[in-house]
């Protein structure tokens, strides 16, 4: 008689670490294709790792951490611990926003705007996009598509993140 095993899934914190992965590579710049040729790999196993699927080790992320100029520490940043990690992945309010934030489209629109240095431009673009945005239902988190910056450099040039040096 054969008996289902259940699918795999990611531990809440090899997905979170996988993310601020993510995060930093896109911040600086970093493709992906890139990244694993630093480490040795293939970009696919650099989308498993930032997709939490499988487990970063020791020494591979201090080699990451290295590569992406922070401590190790930075991709612990912000995890709720074990205990808590459900209710963190069903907080509804907060989902949306950090995939938008690690999104291309979120990451170019958030560099972008924090160039900004006039108090009263920030505040216009804000009214702006509030009035293209009236009346219009945001998509469900599922419907979310993820953008590598790399697509929306393709699609927007003009507007890609400059990557010569890295924010601070």
């Amino acid at each position: 008689m054969l008996v289902a095993v259940p699918k795999k899934q990611a531990n809440p914190i090899d997905g979170h670490v996988g993310n601020r992965m993510r995060l930093r590579r896109m911040l600086i710049g970093l493709s992906q294709e890139r990244m694993g040729e630093m480490l040795g790999l293939t970009f696919q196993q650099v989308q498993k790792y930032e997709k939490g699927v499988n487990r970063i080790g020791a020494g591979r992320l201090y080699q990451i951490a290295d590569i992406l100029s922070v401590p190790v520490s930075y991709f612990y940043e912000g995890f709720v611990g074990a205990d808590k990690a459900h209710a963190a992945n069903d907080d509804t309010a907060t989902k949306p926003v950090m995939e938008f934030l690690s999104s291309g489209e979120g990451l170019q629109l958030t560099l972008a705007f924090m160039r900004i240095k006039d108090g009263k431009v920030r505040k216009r673009v804000i009214d702006l996009i509030k009035s293209l945005s009236d009346g219009v239902e945001p998509p469900p988190p599922e419907a979310a598509t993820k953008i590598t910056p790399e697509a929306a450099a393709k699609t927007a040039p003009d507007a890609a993140p400059k990557t010569e040096t890295p924010p601070k």
